[in-house]
């Protein structure tokens, strides 16, 4: 009996997690503001414990003594911003990793090499077109 008495406590501390820490908790909802898409971007930790005992049979009642906690942390550090194709990202915290920063300047990274390929693709056949007339 007591067995079932503490999944039941950690059943209900675990379920109540799965609802503070979903999907919607670390990629937030989209924020749509003058034709431009923002997603807040969280960190979630959580931690959680649980335990029970169950007494010696003294009496003919089954007694039982058991608890369970979890602590859960959402942390805002970022947010995505989708514009015209392009998207930014917006970091509110200053990341000391090195690879956190080269991350961070990805997407601006490939939406400059974007722009920088389809210059040179646009201006290739007008170079050809006067070579030719020459």
């Amino acid at each position: 009996m007591a067995e079932r008495q503490l999944e039941g406590l950690m059943s209900v501390t675990l379920e109540k997690i799965k609802e503070m820490t979903g999907s919607n908790t670390i990629i937030g909802e989209p924020i749509v503001v003058d034709g431009a898409t923002i997603l807040p971007v969280s960190k979630v930790t959580f931690g959680f414990a649980g335990g029970g005992s169950d007494f010696g049979a003294k009496t003919t009642k089954e007694l039982f003594g058991g608890g369970t906690g979890a602590g859960v942390s959402v942390t805002p550090v970022a947010f995505l911003i989708v514009k015209e194709g392009n998207v930014r990202t917006v970091q509110l915290a200053d990341s000391s990793s090195t690879v956190d920063r080269a991350l961070n300047m990805l997407p601006e990274l490939v939406d400059k090499l974007s722009g920088m390929l389809g210059k040179k693709e646009s201006a290739e056949p007008a170079g050809e077109a006067s070579q030719e007339q020459e």
